[in-house]
């Protein structure tokens, strides 16, 4: 039965690649800049977040991340009100892209990711790292053959903790 499943796994790999490979490789690459909104713990956080990449023909890219915490919050953990703020997340994705026009695109990417926190409460404050899987899904519209706009989810997955990130980005094609 193992044996079945990984010829099944080889063929649809196969049958996928030969004509991504048909396609044209050479790299266009891009930038981005915008902002985000970081869901942890309850806590609602106002992000810069900027991004560069490569796309690899119509259908596959990888992309760097960066974001910057701007804004706080507070929430509730073990019954006392503490104070969080984001220091810092960096990742790195590979992006599966479904062209729908000439101009748009939806996309969805899987990677991995790490950030930073800083917690404060009465008498106590700290500060954290968290990292693992990131995954998510988003699409953007180029309204010039260079410039665009993007919009994404993406849900950041650790043993430590989850968070929800909902992007708004200006998208430049290099």
């Amino acid at each position: 039965m193992k044996s079945l499943i990984i010829a099944a796994a080889s063929v649809a790999t196969i049958a996928f690649a030969a004509p991504a490979m048909a396609q044209d490789m050479s790299p266009s690459f891009y930038g981005t800049i915008g902002g985000a909104n970081v869901n942890v713990e309850d806590a609602n956080l106002g992000a810069i977040q900027g991004r560069v990449g490569a796309r690899f023909g119509q259908y596959f890219g990888v992309e760097g991340e960066l974001s910057g915490g701007v804004t706080d919050d507070s929430t509730s953990i073990g019954g006392g009100n503490v104070d969080v703020d984001l220091n810092y997340d960096v990742g790195a994705y590979a992006v599966g892209y479904l062209p729908i026009s000439p101009k748009a695109d939806i996309f969805a990417r899987v990677g991995y990711s790490k950030s930073e926190f800083d917690v404060s409460g009465p008498g106590f404050s700290g500060s954290g790292e968290v990292d693992g899987l990131a995954y998510g899904v988003g699409g953007q519209y180029f309204f010039t053959d260079k410039d665009g706009i993007r919009v994404d989810y993406t849900k950041h997955d650790s043993d430590d903790g989850d968070a929800d990130v909902v992007g708004l980005s200006y998208v430049r094609k290099f």
